[in-house]
């Protein structure tokens, strides 16, 4: 089959176009208001989903994590097995999800209640189960996935991912993150090695 080379140049503007809309669609106040949250915290922060929105999770716990930020992905199947003994009164949880309704996640909404955690939803639907139960929602919406059935969690992966790339630089500028510090947490790699020639060079 030969590849239509347009038609992959569309899907790559689609996605880029759709992207860029979240800089003028997003909440400022809710960003700015989770940036504050994290930047205050003194236990951990909790990042937990399903499915595509479970990877999306680990990706921005990485990043989190790079700059100094104690950031650990909960696996929600074992939340509701013991793993929640991890998680104390002085933690945030913040919940991906699309639709925000996701029985697995709300399962043990009640029990993180009970611990008297800090919830944060990521999410589409402010008037979901999991925004109307969080302390603080903020809400990513984007028109359109780009597959032609408009299902597959693509555009809106990528958007998710984007905010924590954005909440990850804030926290870097807030909190003066030099690239001394960024080689300690980064030593090795592609990266390791050009943070070396920078602060050696």
């Amino acid at each position: 089959m030969v590849r239509d080379e347009n038609q992959v140049r569309s899907l790559f503007r689609v996605e880029g176009q759709e992207i860029q809309k979240l800089a003028s669609s997003i909440d400022t106040v809710q960003v700015d208001a989770l940036i504050r949250l994290i930047a205050e915290q003194r236990g951990n922060i909790f990042l937990t989903g399903c499915g595509t929105s479970a990877m999306v999770a680990q990706k921005a716990v990485h990043t989190l994590r790079v700059v100094n930020i104690p950031a650990f992905f909960l696996n929600p199947s074992d939340a509701v097995h013991g793993a929640l003994g991890a998680v104390t009164s002085s933690d945030m949880v913040i919940f991906i999800s699309k639709g925000g309704n996701t029985k697995e996640l709300i399962s043990f909404l009640p029990n993180l209640r009970e611990k008297q955690v800090e919830i944060i939803s990521v999410t589409e639907d402010q008037r979901s189960t999991l925004g109307q139960d969080a302390d603080l929602v903020v809400s990513i919406k984007v028109s359109r996935e780009l597959d032609e059935f408009d299902m597959l969690a693509t555009i809106s992966s990528m958007a998710v991912i984007a905010l924590f790339d954005v909440v990850a630089v804030e926290l870097m500028q807030e909190e003066h993150f030099t690239e001394k510090q960024f080689l300690v947490n980064h030593p090795s790699g592609a990266v390791g090695e050009k943070l070396r020639e920078d602060t050696h060079g």
